[in-house]
């Protein structure tokens, strides 16, 4: 066939469109085909795809005769698509080939485009499956995660997110995120925001009102060129850790019983508003307060009681003070209060009798009309300290002070002073180094003979502890005897006392030496019920008789509870062992109980002796103290005589013994051993 244009190329070039974007596999080979054989007039054309095999004549075709065959590779871009066959018996001209050519062409661009087409849809399913994917994840998982842009918008809103607010998706996308604030967080932006990646604890509304607590991370949100574009919060409700938290402080911070802070939450409270203070250069205090004449209401009454009272007073206390007074419960009946908004420290008294008021009325607790005052003691900032723990210290020394006033109002508040904390410091001295010495052998006795006045016999001693200090040498029983009866040492004191007593006194028992009466004095705190049994055990240790040994009573030992009192004194008394009333005529007794004790000797304390015979009431008293012991056949003993005026004054009164300096200081063992027989060979 002689060369002519190629027929109808445009409608070729519509048609392999038509196909390529309609037709696959087989369907698409066999319309490019046609398009192959109309366009180039040829009854044999084949399409064969890449992959396929090498080109050849499609089955059922046949082979052509005589004549040319041609061909031509659709390539785009280097890339192989497949090629065109055809084959006829004549000739085939140049603009058939280049027909051809520009087919091969056309059909590889339009495949080339379908496959980059093809490509992005199967790109895009996969993103919608994605993305499909991670918003069922998203919406599995027990946490809210929720995205906003960059002004607060919401965009996303996962399941958690419904079900921790209770706003559905539809609810919460495109509003802003200041909708879920709470009142007092509705004006302010999340310092953060620009942030993210924070965690924080915060508190959120939900659609019902309520309000809870979450813990809230922001991470930012970028686009493909990791430009910020947004925010994605993460929220989980932490309500019940945050209320369990709020529990442990109040355990660790509160008093359970009154609800008042505890001595840790006050110091702290305590040093924030001296800090204030400082920046304003004002006064503060702190008041000490201990409660008079509980102890006693809480050991009659029961614990019940005792509590109940407690109660009441920190409510009576939190009445009569400002709002921004701190009270708090420190102990046991003790309490404190810090005063910082004033404008001169002595404000405080003003406090402290308000305080006292709030005591006046009596407190009513089952069916029991109560009473209790206070002590109270007061340190100032800045010229007592400069922190919550040296104040405190402070008003608990003045306090102690203050308790000395004996329950009264006006006495019964004290300021701390540095003379005031010397005392203390040294009592505390005192008191460890008297803990000490009980366990390393510091304290000895010593002992004053007694002498009857008629023969100037000696016929009996009294034991007298003495401290044996490494570095200050003896200390003076005035200085650590009341010091252990304020502390409670006194009963260990004791203990030592008479184990060691009568110890010595075996020890001049087996020596030979007739029996005499050595006195051991019993303070308040050891006359107990357990006292009978314990001299028992010491006497029975020792192998001593009863008939050697005396205890001597304080005169305030018999004002608690007579009948008691009387029990244990009958228990000694069976023993064989005397008892002596010391201090007779300092104390309160009534002369009704007086003739029920079983004693056998009144002592009239040094207080009266001094003044004879110079004063006229000292006088009259010893005299009526041997009047009184003479009709109730007790036997007197005056201690303290150092003249001979106040020994003839004495003894012609009628008075039956006397110790004192006139006629022999306290001796050591061996040397009142040596005095009490050079005195028998003296008598005899």
């Amino acid at each position: 066939m002689p060369d002519q244009p190629i027929r109808g190329f445009m409608n070729s070039s519509a048609a392999v469109c038509e196909a390529v974007l309609r037709l696959r596999g087989p369907q698409l080979a066999e319309a490019l085909e046609d398009v192959l054989r109309t366009m180039l007039d040829s009854s044999h054309g084949l399409f064969v795809p890449a992959g396929t095999g090498l080109p050849g004549v499609r089955a059922g075709q046949g082979e052509p005769g005589a004549g040319e065959r041609l061909g031509a590779d659709i390539v785009w871009d280097s890339q192989y698509y497949g090629r065109y066959e055809v084959a006829r018996s004549t000739r085939y001209g140049e603009a058939e080939r280049q027909g051809l050519s520009s087919l091969a062409k056309l059909t590889a661009s339009q495949l080339h485009v379908h496959s980059l087409a093809q490509r992005s849809t199967h790109a895009y399913v996969q993103v919608e499956a994605q993305l499909a994917h991670q918003s069922q994840i998203l919406d599995q998982i027990h946490e809210s995660v929720l995205t906003m842009d960059l002004t607060g918008y919401i965009t996303s809103w996962n399941k958690g997110a419904e079900n921790l607010f209770g706003y559905s998706a539809l609810e919460a996308i495109g509003r802003n995120i200041l909708f879920l604030y709470t009142d007092e967080e509705a004006g302010l932006r999340d310092a953060f925001v620009e942030e993210g990646g924070r965690m924080m604890e915060v508190r959120r509304r939900k659609k019902s009102g309520e309000i809870f607590w979450a813990s809230l991370s922001l991470s930012p949100l970028c686009d493909m060129e990791e430009r910020p574009v947004g925010l994605i919060a993460y929220l989980t409700d932490i309500t019940e850790r945050k209320l369990a938290e709020e529990r442990l402080h109040h355990l660790a911070y509160y008093d359970a019983l009154t609800d008042l802070p505890n001595r840790t939450l006050l110091a702290k409270l305590v040093d924030q508003a001296l800090m204030v203070a400082q920046r304003n250069d004002e006064a503060g205090c702190v008041l000490f307060i201990d409660l008079n004449r509980f102890k006693l209401i809480n050991d009659t009454l029961g614990r019940a009681i005792g509590d109940e009272l407690l109660r009441q007073v920190a409510q009576r206390f939190r009445a009569s003070l400002r709002e921004q007074d701190l009270l708090a419960r420190l102990s046991g009946d003790e309490f404190a209060v810090g005063l910082f908004d004033i404008r001169q420290h002595f404000e405080a008294t003003t406090v402290a009798q308000k305080l006292h008021a709030a005591l006046d009325q009596p407190f009513l607790i089952a069916g029991h009309d109560l009473r209790v005052g206070a002590s109270i003691g007061i340190s100032v900032y800045p010229q007592d300290g400069g922190d919550a723990e040296t104040l405190l210290r402070l008003a608990d020394i003045a306090m102690a002070r203050a308790k000395q006033g004996g329950g009264n109002a006006a006495e019964s508040v004290a300021f701390y002073s540095h003379d005031m904390n010397q005392g203390m410091q040294e009592r505390m001295r005192i008191e460890s180094g008297l803990r000490h010495a009980l366990g390393n052998g510091e304290l000895l006795l010593h002992y004053q003979p007694k002498f009857e006045i008629g023969s100037g016999r000696i016929i009996g001693a009294e034991a007298l502890v003495r401290w044996r200090h490494p570095e200050r040498g003896l200390v003076p029983p005035s200085e650590f005897i009341p010091l252990a009866e304020a502390t409670g040492q006194v009963v260990q004191v004791g203990e030592w006392v008479l184990d060691t007593a009568c110890a010595q006194a075996a020890v001049w028992q087996r020596a030979g030496l007739p029996p005499f009466r050595l006195a051991v004095n019993v303070s308040a705190r050891e006359f107990t019920p357990a006292l009978p049994g314990r001299v028992t055990d010491t006497l029975a240790r020792y192998g001593l008789d009863a008939s050697w040994l005396e205890l001597e009573i304080t005169e305030s030992t018999l004002m608690h509870n007579i009948e008691r009192v009387i029990d244990i004194m009958d228990c000694i008394t069976a023993l064989g062992v005397t008892l002596s009333l010391d201090d007779f005529g300092t104390g309160y007794s009534s002369l009704s109980y007086l003739k029920r004790f079983p004693i056998d000797t009144l002592k009239i304390d040094r207080s009266f002796t001094t003044g004879i015979p110079g004063d006229s009431n000292d006088c009259a008293i010893a005299s009526t103290v041997i009047s009184i012991g003479r009709q109730l056949k007790h036997r007197v003993i005056a201690e303290g005589v150092e003249t001979l005026e106040q020994l003839a004054f004495l003894r012609k009164s009628g008075c039956d013994e006397v110790q004192g300096y006139l006629l022999s200081r306290p001796l050591p063992a061996n040397e009142f051993e040596l005095a009490l027989r050079e005195n028998w060979a003296l008598i005899a």
